[in-house]
């Protein structure tokens, strides 16, 4: 089948606007099958596609699905970012509070507009945290490709939940995360081995500068994505957690080894339920498809 009208959108540009990653957006249509939104990545050129849904949930949100070419995801945080800044376009408001459904959960949205482009944030929620055992940590570290002396001297690897749980990585500093080359079939086949969605590798922010990352998920289709929002905030949860302070605010610059520099925002909050985090992005909306 054809889809009347793609958006792409450019989600988690860098602040003077550049990079970002290409997002396919579009009005979902209840007659087509998973497979024929499988298939809107590919053709439009990116890695994600989001499906906006008519009317609202009893919550009062609004529908949003997302796909890649082999697989429906529970969340997408750039996506929404994509999702949510078309929403405003379309509204041609100024800023535009709303809430999203999408994997089951809804939660807070709000959009504004920028003269760099829409700034979007949303309510990641709890997200929950544990140790990866011993083998589980050596088989990610081994499909990663990675030495003891590429690994954080002081950080250790997390497994974080929003959701879909994730493994987080941290290295030793930006010459060791350009050098990351996983073996992409062998971190596929362990992801799905242990239940994880990827590997978000990292350096931790230092002071008030950018921390770096990169986001690989074969087991899902996406070698390398240009910006996971979703994994940043799920890093802010886990750097509050070990600093054992109540509020933590980062930045996350992420794309460069793909050539496309993309930048991430979140925030993590303590609280009586657990670590709650807020995560957001600037997006350009660049073009549409007929």
């Amino acid at each position: 089948m054809s889809w009347r009208d793609v958006t792409v959108v450019d989600a988690c540009v860098r602040r003077d606007g550049r990079g970002g990653s290409p997002t396919a957006v579009t009005d979902d249509d209840p007659a087509a099958t998973d497979a024929d939104r499988r298939a809107v990545a590919a053709a439009a050129g990116t890695s994600h596609a989001a499906f906006l849904g008519p009317g609202r949930t009893p919550d009062g949100g609004r529908p949003v699905r997302f796909f890649t070419a082999t697989a429906e995801l529970s969340g997408c945080g750039h996506g929404t970012v994509a999702a949510q800044a078309v929403r405003l376009t379309r509204a041609a408001l100024g800023e535009l509070d709303d809430r999203q459904h999408t994997g089951g959960r809804t939660f807070d949205t709000v959009a504004i507009r920028r003269p760099a482009g829409i700034e979007v944030w949303f309510d990641q929620g709890l997200v929950a945290l544990r140790h990866p055992a011993p083998d589980e940590r050596a088989a990610f570290v081994a499909a990663l490709g990675l030495t003891a002396d590429d690994l954080h001297p002081t950080d250790t690897p997390r497994i974080a939940a929003p959701g879909a749980p994730r493994m987080l990585v941290p290295v030793h500093d930006r010459s060791a995360l350009l050098r990351v080359r996983p073996h992409l079939g062998g971190l596929a086949a362990v992801c799905r081995r242990y239940g994880l969605l990827g590997c978000f590798v990292y350096v931790p922010p230092v002071g008030d500068g950018p921390g770096a990352a990169r986001m690989f998920a074969p087991a899902i289709g996406v070698d390398e994505d240009v910006a996971n929002a979703n994994s940043t905030g799920c890093l802010a949860a886990h750097l509050l957690d070990t600093t054992g302070a109540r509020t933590l605010a980062i930045e996350v610059e992420q794309g460069d080894a793909l050539g496309r520099p993309a930048g991430v925002l979140a925030s993590a909050r303590r609280g009586p339920a657990g670590i709650t985090t807020r995560v957001g992005g600037l997006a350009v909306v660049r073009d549409s498809h007929r």
